[in-house]
């Protein structure tokens, strides 16, 4: 059972954002059963996004208190629960409602799972087992459009009984015992300190500038290339690819250089990339910029959870809780940024973006480190000897 608990515990990374991105696809399908437009069956993604973001600020903190194993079963369930509801949604409210509880029971399942893989990794592989659970991540994002429309050929429906069936499996594996016991004084607090909250910033705007910015491409490949939906689909998956492919490396170079170094380096080549998306002339060159911006966004995310999950704070799940939060919002917010800069000048929807990512991850790691060396006291010299 110990390593199927640990494989439930990185097939549990995959999940949630499977779950969250599930309806990408099937807009129009589920719009078309109960006689709403595309646009209004969007909001099946707002109201996964929106509990998820908000509960995560807490759900580590309380799961410090109830323990991982205990918390990641009932977050499991209700997962199946949630998503059952929504395979039989009566009505498009009940879908909606179903998809608020799928979000609020996902965000007591990231953080802990994290914070399982500190507890139960030797820190010199840390980096190694974070850009696994990375990878997870993010082949479960790429994978839910195309599982979702595969299952709306037949019902949409089917993309959720998957979902609670996967669910149910991954409750009955729980997660492997860390030996700690749950700290049921664990303060909310206690998660909201500077050395959480600096990489919290830096996940908010890296995933604002970086992921969240997949519709601003979509745009640009629209109005610049002119390509049909379905064209822009397919590009766009590539950086869900290669964030697959390239989140285990980005992990062990965490291990041998360092966190902050590989944030660094994510946050800037992913500033690079951004930036050439948008200058590009050419459709094909767009394409393998966004691609490989995949890549810097792992370095980015990857690095941020290990420099959490590494530092002294003792409530390791509330910090990394806060981080994930941050890190979703900033997906949140993005349209609201960026929209506007791009009907004002579709370079500008790029370019800053960009600055942003090249400037700002840099300046808040070096505030960290004034902050820490503020705090460290130095060593008085000894008196000379008479």
């Amino acid at each position: 059972m110990g390593r199927l608990a640990r494989a439930g515990l990185y097939a549990g990374a995959l999940i949630g954002p499977f779950g969250g991105a599930i309806t990408t696809s099937i807009l129009p399908e589920i719009g078309h059963t109960y006689g709403r437009s595309p646009g209004a069956a969007a909001a099946t993604l707002t109201y996964y996004l929106v509990p998820f973001a908000v509960l995560m600020l807490v759900s580590g903190t309380l799961a410090q208190r109830w323990g991982p194993q205990r918390t990641v079963r009932i977050a499991y369930v209700a997962y199946a629960l949630a998503s059952a509801l929504a395979a039989t949604s009566w009505t498009f409210e009940v879908l909606l409602a179903s998809r608020a509880l799928q979000g609020a029971a996902n965000s007591f399942t990231t953080p802990v799972l994290l914070a399982v893989i500190a507890a139960s990794t030797p820190k010199e592989k840390l980096g190694r087992a974070l850009g696994l659970f990375g990878s997870m991540q993010a082949a479960g994002q790429t994978s839910a459009p195309l599982v979702g429309g595969l299952a709306a050929e037949a019902n949409w429906r089917l993309a959720f009984v998957v979902i609670s069936v996967v669910a149910v499996a991954l409750a009955i594996l729980g997660v492997p015992d860390t030996d700690t016991e749950p700290e049921r004084d664990a303060s909310l607090r206690s998660a909201f300190v500077p050395s959480t909250l600096r990489p919290a910033l830096i996940a908010f705007i890296g995933w604002a500038c970086l992921g969240g910015l997949s519709f601003l491409v979509a745009f640009r490949l629209d109005d610049v290339f002119g390509l049909g939906a379905g064209e822009r689909g397919v590009l766009l998956t590539g950086f869900g690819i290669v964030g697959f492919l390239t989140a285990r490396q980005v992990g062990r170079a965490i291990d041998r250089y360092g966190a902050t170094t590989t944030v660094v380096v994510g946050a800037t080549l992913g500033g690079g990339l951004i930036a050439a998306v948008g200058v590009s002339p050419v459709a094909a060159m767009v394409v393998i910029a966004w691609a490989l911006t995949g890549a810097a966004a792992q370095g980015v995310l990857v690095s941020i959870n290990a420099l959490v999950l590494q530092s002294d704070n003792a409530n390791r799940g509330g910090s990394v809780s806060v981080v994930q939060s941050l890190r979703f919002m900033g997906a949140a917010a993005a349209p609201l940024a960026f929209v506007p800069l791009y009907q004002s000048h579709p370079l500008l929807g790029f370019l800053v973006p960009a600055a942003l990512l090249i400037t700002v991850p840099a300046i808040v790691t070096w505030s960290g480190r004034a902050a820490g060396n503020r705090r460290t006291p130095q060593p008085e010299a000894p008196p000379p000897p008479r």
